[in-house]
Formats: structure tokens, sequence, C-alpha cells
């Protein structure tokens, strides 16, 4: 499963795009492994294999298999922010955090049941979980700074900015995990639609001070 897209600019170098070429095969094999066999069942030296390096070359760029996921999810935050900054200016606030918290939802459609056991892993193991809701609350604080930005409001003073983003990442936690449940059978467009039909009105009827 491969959420990252790759931009080549005349500054990256050949070294920078080769070690991202090797970042994403180690997270791909890595979430794949651990989805497929359980976190704990799997070791450095069978992501290593499954890439095609070394144990050596695994630990110069994640320190350990909780890691890879880490930086998964990291990655996962700076697409929704990005995103979000993309949106056009006069974009109601409900519109313009669904597209941005459609970038990891919309990726996860497009990789089926591959995303979903991934999914399945970071909310069914407790260590992941917990890495998971503390990105979350930094992506809260991302969002509500860059809503702010957008809105021309004080980040540190006005509260909605921060509520409007937590609503948003509740709604894309929701979606995860409904999606994610056993016996399932709506899509995560299907879910995201239906989230932020009931939040919609809060983030756009008290957007104003």
């Amino acid at each position: 499963m491969e959420y990252r897209e790759e931009v080549s600019t005349p500054r990256t170098t050949l070294a920078e795009r080769k070690r991202r070429l090797v970042s994403d095969e180690l997270t791909e094999s890595a979430l794949q492994l651990l989805a497929l066999k359980g976190f704990d069942a799997v070791t450095v030296d069978e992501i290593a294999a499954a890439a095609g390096v070394s144990k050596r070359t695994f630990f110069r760029y994640f320190a350990s298999k909780e890691d890879v996921v880490v930086q998964f999810l990291a990655d996962m935050g700076t697409g929704i922010r990005a995103e979000l900054a993309a949106r056009p200016a006069a974009e109601l606030p409900s519109v313009a955090l669904r597209h941005a918290v459609w970038v990891p939802l919309g990726a996860c459609a497009d990789h089926g049941e591959r995303a979903l056991r991934v999914v399945r892993l970071i909310l069914r193991t407790p260590a992941l979980l917990a890495r998971f809701l503390e990105r979350q609350a930094r992506w809260r604080d991302d969002l509500a700074r860059e809503l702010a930005e957008r809105l021309g409001r004080d980040a540190e003073r006005d509260l909605y900015p921060r509520l409007a983003a937590g609503m948003a990442l509740d709604a894309f936690d929701a979606v995860l995990h409904h999606w994610s449940a056993d016996g399932s059978t709506e899509t995560p467009a299907e879910l995201t639609d239906r989230a932020f039909a009931v939040i919609a009105p809060a983030l756009d009827g008290s957007r104003t001070p």
C-alpha cells in the first residue's frame, strides 16, 4: 500500500530519490507483513528480507518496526494539512476539511483490502493505536493553525479553529472505525459523506466570530 506520491524537482538529488524509494519499499513491506501476521509476530529481519534489503539498511531508515507505522501516520497528517492549505480560500470550512481528510481516506479506498488490513492493524494493536491517537492530537493542532490562517482568526484565542479541526478528525476517526468493523459494507466515500453531513452545520454555521 503506497500512500505517498513522489514529486521530483530539480533540487531533488538522485541520492534523495533513491532514499525515498527504499523508504517507501520498507514501509510497504512492513505494513503488509504486520497486517497479515500481526504486530508481534513480525521481525525486522522479515521486513528487510521482504523489501530486498539488509537489516542494517532497515535501521538506517527506522529505529524499530513501530517507527515504520509512526512515520506512515506522520505522512498522513502532512497530507491532510497540505490539502487544506491548497483549498480555495472562499470554500466553506466543511468542504475544505472534507477534502483534507479525504486524502488518506481516498488512499484507503483506492487500495481496498490491503489498506483495510493496515487500518485494522493500527486500530486493533494497543501500542499502535496509542501512537495513532498521539499523532491525531498533532494533526488537530496543525489543522487548527491552518484553518485559523484561512479565516483570519487567532488559533490561540479563538475556539472555532481548534473545535473545527477536532470535529473533522473525529469524523475521520469514525469513518476508519466503521469501515474497518467486521461485517461493514459501506465504502469510505459513503461514510465520509455521512460523517460530514452530520458536522457540516456546526462547521459552517459557527465560522464567524
